[in-house]
This record gives structure tokens, sequence and C-alpha cells, in this order.
């Protein structure tokens, strides 16, 4: 998500809750050959997707996309992206929107392939392959083993299939060793906040699927089974009494949040996070994508782990 504009966090939570439970690891992609030969066909949300020919112009509605296409080497093939993509810092920047994308604005720039977010309205897709248009809606990936997929997937359809496979290998392998190295002993709380409004990732989310992988206990994990959504509203009242031991802020770009003004929230003082100096901020775009820095957030979230033991005395 862009890290300059009010609310998006908010409009990062309505993205991940709409793609949450599909998952994009069940299917394998499908091709003529090996290597990066053409035709190739996978499987995006909605049905099988055949890319005749190597695309040269593509355009991804997707921040986590950009980031993978880049990532794989396929920049060069990238000729616009949403409004929201802003990394890496050589992103073709345009005014298009992944929230409400206009179809005309997309046909005029004469793409060979549309990668979007299966949480478009139905409509945006269809009438982009009304025209002939090649669109890729992908679902938001609810594990891990999703998002690995989704980056070899991006690697195959843009010609760079053996680059997509060591990302993926690459990135797995860091968020692995990262795993290793969190500390192990007395199980520590959390809350990570997607916005001021105290939205938050509950256990069965992809965000808090990662932190689960990490041994920590989710103070939203009743209130996620009892709204029925893993992203679930807390009530201010409701993390004072949860007493987290470690506080992670996905909100400071985005709504102006940090340790501070954490700890000036009425009677946040005594929360042991708070108390003892654990509250920790994350880039809002490194804590919402599931793209290449998978592994960056997982290290931040260990070195916060660190801290907020530490602070409690490493107590088992």
């Amino acid at each position: 998500m862009g890290s300059s504009r009010a609310g998006v966090a908010l409009a990062a939570l309505v993205f991940l809750v709409s793609g949450c439970g599909e998952s994009s690891g069940g299917s394998s992609p499908e091709t003529s050959g090996g290597g990066g030969a053409f035709p190739v066909t996978v499987e995006d949300a909605r049905q099988k997707v055949t890319i005749e020919e190597r695309p040269t112009r593509i355009v991804s509605l997707s921040p986590s996309a950009t980031e993978a296409l880049f990532a794989v080497g396929a920049g060069d093939q990238v000729i616009a992206v949403d409004d929201e993509s802003d990394y890496p810092p050589e992103v073709p920047r345009t005014d298009l929107s992944s929230y409400q994308p206009n179809v005309e604005a997309i046909i005029d720039y004469r793409p060979d392939l549309v990668v979007m977010p299966a949480s478009v309205p139905r409509d945006v897709p269809a009438g982009l392959r009304r025209v002939g248009l090649t669109v890729l809606a992908e679902p938001a990936p609810a594990t891990l083993d999703d998002a690995y997929h989704q980056l070899r997937e991006l690697g195959l359809v843009s010609g760079h299939a053996e680059a997509g496979r060591a990302l993926a290998r690459q990135v797995r392998q860091r968020v692995e060793r990262e795993v290793a190295a969190a500390p192990a002993g007395r199980q520590l709380d959390f809350f990570h906040e997607l916005d001021p409004d105290l939205y938050t990732a509950g256990p069965g989310s992809f965000i808090g699927r990662i932190y689960g992988e990490l041994g920590l206990a989710n103070i939203a994990a009743a209130a996620a089974r009892r709204a029925g959504n893993p992203y679930p509203q807390l009530s201010s009242e409701a993390v004072v009494s949860a007493d987290p031991d470690l506080i992670v802020l996905a909100d400071t770009e985005c709504c102006d949040q940090s340790p501070a003004k954490v700890a000036g929230r009425p009677g946040w003082q005594g929360v042991s996070a708070v108390r003892e100096g654990a509250v920790i901020a994350i880039d809002d775009d490194i804590a919402s994508r599931w793209g290449p820095r998978i592994p960056v957030f997982v290290e931040r979230v260990v070195d916060a782990m660190e801290l907020a033991r530490h602070a409690s005395g490493g107590a088992p």
C-alpha cells in the first residue's frame, strides 16, 4: 500500500480480507515446455489463464506483484503500475487504481498482460478480456506457501521461470532462518496494529500465520473467532486488558502513528509493551505485502521479540 495516503491501512485491510479465503497454493502452473517456453498456462482465482507469448507490456495493479516482477527481472517489461506500487523506486508511476480499476485507462496502455488482485469487481477482468487482453487475477495469499507459489508463478508468466523459482527459494530460506533464530522461552503476547481504529490481524490471516510461525500468541484470536473475520477490530479496552508484551505498528506511514503516540493513548501507559519499550514500528508496505520483502518483516518481528524478551528479563 502507498505510504503517503490517508486511510491506506483500512484500504489494505479491505484488500486482504477480500482475498483471505482464496488460496493460490493448491494449483501448479502448467507449461508447454521447460524454462521460459511459451505458451504457459496458470490458474488464477477464477479460471485457467494462458499466456501465448512472453509479455513485453505488463500492467501490474498489485503492489506485491509489482515488487515480485521487478525482483525476477521483469522490470523492463512493466509499462504501468497502480498508484500504490511505489517499490522499487524505478517503477513507472501512474494514477491507475487497484481498488477501483478503470478499464478504459488500462486498455490505453495496450498491455499484453494485466496482473491484478482477485478482489477487484468481476466486471473489470471480464471487460479487459472482452477486448482480447490477458488478465491474471491473483488471490491474496493465505499462507507463506501461497506467497512462494505466486513468486514462482509471476516468474513463469513473465518469461523468468528460473528466476521466479530462485526468488521463491531465497525468500523461503530467509524466512526459515529468521524463524529458527526467534528467541525461545515464555510465549509472548502481541498486538499487530493495522490502523488507529485498532483493526488487527488475527491468527487465520496471512500476517497472523507469520506470527504463529514465530511462536507468538495473538491477543485478537478470540475476537477473530467471534467475528468470523481474520482481520477483526478491537476496542482500546480490549487491548489494554490483554496487556500484550509486544505491539507492532503497521500504520506509521499511512496514519502517522508512533510508539510515543501509543504511549499517550488513555490507559495504555500500563500495558507491558508500552511500559517496557516494546512498541515497534514497521514500514506499512513491508508489513502488508506478500512479495520479496517478507523476510524483512519477519526479521523486524524477531528483533522486536528479542527486545520484548529482554525487557521482560527473559523469564521462562
